[in-house]
């Protein structure tokens, strides 16, 4: 099995998902340039944080125009497992990997912490080491993480099981109070209908090794290699 880390100009956390994987988690991985259509035979691609493109227009606007997202949704398409982290996943909402946009927090501030996020769904590739209603602490650090959605879609996301994780008190409740980004109903991940593409605003790479002084965000890697060990 192998991860490619995709780096766009202004990626400020590719190489920590390329660490993650490859310390960590003890898998292959290669960086993956963003002028290039070549996803060097990956099993999984990872979308990094940061600001790709400097989020001139809008966040993820430019980014999605990329060559090597071309091959991405491609390679969505035909079942690859794709991860979008924090700008990543502004990335694939507009690129039309996932549904929704991500406006910016309310409060119009840059909101840097470790939250809490309730697992909705664990019977994904992203979240099998997870159980239904475990809730995990990982770090965000993002403007623009207020999710929101037409109501059909927020329809489907719920009908379809769709919304990974939500913002919670450490005791699993979901708050207006445990919302950091005024994000409706709480979400903070949503999966595509193949359950394949995953888009999350907090940072599981920085919640994997006890360095960091938490290491629950390493089951949503965990779950990537256990789900490509069994492809």
């Amino acid at each position: 099995m192998k991860f490619g880390v995709i780096i766009f100009p202004g990626s400020n956390c590719d190489h920590d998902a390329y660490w993650t994987i490859q310390q960590v988690a003890k898998q292959p991985v290669t960086f993956l340039w963003h002028e290039s259509h070549e996803l060097e035979n990956c099993d999984a691609i990872i979308v990094p944080g940061g600001f790709a493109y400097g989020d001139y227009l809008r966040t993820g606007a430019i980014a999605k125009f990329s060559p090597v997202m071309e091959s991405v949704k491609k390679f969505a398409e035909s079942d690859g497992l794709v991860l979008g982290i924090c700008n990543g996943f502004q990335i694939l909402c507009e690129a039309g990997l996932l549904p929704g946009a991500l406006l910016r927090n309310v409060g119009l501030k840059y909101v840097c912490k470790p939250v809490q996020v309730r697992v909705e769904n664990a019977e994904t590739p992203f979240t099998s080491a997870c159980h239904q209603g475990e809730v995990l602490t990982i770090p965000i650090g993002h403007m623009e993480g207020n999710y929101f959605c037409d109501d059909a879609t927020l329809a489907e996301l719920r009908r379809d099981n769709r919304i990974l994780f939500r913002y919670s008190t450490r005791d699993g409740e979901i708050t207006e109070a445990a919302n950091p980004n005024g994000s409706m109903e709480n979400i903070a991940g949503v999966c595509s209908v193949g359950r394949n593409v995953l888009g999350m605003m907090p940072h599981p790479e920085r919640s994997s090794e006890p360095e960091l002084g938490c290491t629950e965000g390493f089951k949503v890697f965990g779950s990537l290699v256990g789900a490509m060990a069994t492809k």
